[in-house]
């Protein structure tokens, strides 16, 4: 408790650019928190239904059934839903419904990254800001005569350091945090690409072996 105080106090003697430093800094926590929960929940795919569709030679039931487990918001179900819809018409029919829910489903999983990459941008300008405050009131106590108040200067100066350390900080983790939910998102689409083209190829043996059928 003592240490949390001693922080509280010395980011408190960082002036007023740290009250918006913080708000970013919580806002962009909860975003972490946010994305964090969607790709635990509606993104990792359980590991029984892509062996599944890794066979090539699973049956619609049961991927309809296993697909049906993962619940209307989860990524994946999105994306295979359409596919399966339309597994009878034609094969460019179902690439292109796969292609328009693909980038519903980008868009959905983008939200909330635009404002991690915009607090990276901002919390070192705040940061800065801080520290152009923090100098410019240990200047103003630097008379013609001389210095007329160290204390105050220290102070000053020490509302420059804390103002920039607290906005680098910031901008670190959630530079760290944009660049580590970009990349799960760019994993996760490239996975929906290629399981997208096993269920388009299995689609082109059927009607390929309904074809040969008819003849």
């Amino acid at each position: 408790m003592q240490g949390i105080n001693e922080t509280w106090e010395a980011i408190h003697y960082g002036g007023i650019m740290v009250y918006p430093l913080l708000a970013l800094g919580v806002l962009a926590f909860a975003i972490m928190i946010d994305k964090a929960y969607v790709h635990l929940k509606y993104v990792k795919l359980p590991e029984n239904l892509l062996k599944l569709v890794e066979t090539y030679g699973f049956s619609w039931e049961e991927l309809e059934r296993e697909v049906g487990v993962l619940g209307s918001k989860h990524y994946f179900g999105r994306f295979f839903r359409p596919i399966m819809e339309n597994r009878e018409k034609p094969v460019w029919w179902v690439e292109s419904r796969a292609s328009d829910e693909a980038q519903q489903i980008e868009k959905s999983m983008s939200r909330g990254l635009w404002i991690l990459e915009t607090v990276v941008t901002a919390a070192p300008l705040l940061g800065l800001l801080g520290t152009i405050t923090g100098m410019m009131h240990a200047f103003k106590l630097i008379g013609g005569a001389g210095l007329v108040d160290p204390s105050g200067v220290t102070a000053g100066v020490a509302q420059a350091l804390i103002a920039t350390a607290l906005g680098l900080f910031i901008a670190l983790i959630c530079l760290f945090a944009f660049n580590y939910f970009s990349r799960l998102q760019s994993q996760a689409l490239d996975e929906m690409e290629r399981l997208g083209t096993r269920l388009i190829d299995h689609i082109r043996m059927d009607q390929e072996g309904a074809a040969s059928e008819a003849a």
